[in-house]
């Protein structure tokens, strides 16, 4: 999963001054980004208002799309650094290919993640015989300083743990939920889960008050705490809470999202996450020249370009704007 905005604008996230430390209701609309060659985001993360949810730095929803007759996912390869890359689909199927090697299908409810560490990259595509409709949500976790230059690898989980209730499945994609673990490589405290409610269901899921929390809806009508959130928007939570009650009009889907307020400032840029602007260019130039990231084989095309450096010098500062 890539930004493959040509006009990439750096986002200045982490720190703890701007987390709230109590229970909030602060929706987040996204903002429509093309990804390749024929698929349209909407990106919550980074938002306006909002960098980061946790260790969650990057939140892409898409879909549903009827790719029938279209080609789908077309992202040639391209480079990551310092984070990690969480492939998550609804409908559909993702064809992952990374320079370590690795070669995996995709599929919904299955956990494609890639940690990058000092360098990695990949490229992602629709197989050429897919199925109708692509649906899903690609997301990144920044990784801690103590842990961002680890060595890259790809853990691919077809079969994740599940917590239920009544009218309520939770797949366990990162973190725990309720005492289950996910069995997903993680370097913070962090939980990242998927929820399936029947209509009129309204569980009560149990959280970590030490967490900050946002709901990514996915489909159907939900409310959260009481909050409509409608699918391709996200609601944030803030901190402090020990239950969060939900109520679905419809059948939905929900991407619960939290973890401990993540503590270093960063700076993230196209494809990177960094602490100094030195290290965002050096990077850059290692991806132009062709060294470090290593090499996708079998993809058909070329690697993507990285866009031009802004003129104005990056510094990593704090979580909203």
């Amino acid at each position: 999963m890539s930004n493959l905005d040509r006009q990439a604008a750096p986002s200045v996230c982490g720190g703890r001054g701007f987390v709230a430390a109590e229970p909030v209701r602060e929706l987040l609309s996204p903002r429509t980004v093309r990804l390749g060659e024929s698929t349209e985001v909407r990106r919550l993360l980074p938002n306006l208002g909002r960098r980061m949810v946790g260790a969650w730095a990057f939140v892409d929803h898409y879909g549903p799309d009827d790719i029938a007759d279209e080609p789908g996912m077309q992202v040639p390869p391209h480079p990551h650094m310092g984070l990690q890359t969480v492939s998550w689909l609804h409908e559909g199927e993702v064809l992952h290919r990374d320079s370590t090697g690795s070669l995996a299908t995709i599929r919904p409810r299955e956990l494609g993640l890639m940690t990058s560490g000092r360098a990695i990259s990949h490229s992602e595509e629709s197989p050429r015989q897919h199925a109708r409709l692509l649906h899903g949500a690609q997301l990144w976790v920044a990784l801690p300083d103590a842990h961002r230059s680890v060595e890259p690898h790809f853990q691919h989980h077809t079969d994740l743990p599940t917590v239920t209730a009544p009218g309520l499945t939770a797949t366990v994609l990162l973190g725990a939920l309720d005492g289950t673990p996910s069995p997903g490589t993680t370097y913070t405290p962090i939980l990242g889960a998927d929820l399936t409610l029947s209509r009129d269901a309204e569980p009560n899921l149990p959280l970590d008050p030490d967490f900050e929390y946002a709901v990514l809806s996915m489909s159907g009508h939900t409310h959260v705490d009481g909050v409509p959130v409608l699918p391709g928007s996200m609601l944030y939570l803030g901190c402090g809470r020990t239950s969060l009650p939900l109520r679905a009009d419809s059948d939905a889907g929900l991407m619960l999202l939290g973890g401990e307020p993540f503590e270093e400032e960063l700076i993230m840029w196209w494809n990177f996450i960094g602490r100094t602007q030195a290290e965002i260019e050096t990077a850059r130039e290692d991806w132009t020249t062709g060294s470090r990231f290593g090499q996708v084989k079998g993809y058909d095309g070329g690697p993507l370009a990285a866009p031009e450096l802004p003129p104005l010098p990056l510094k990593a500062r704090g979580r909203v704007r």
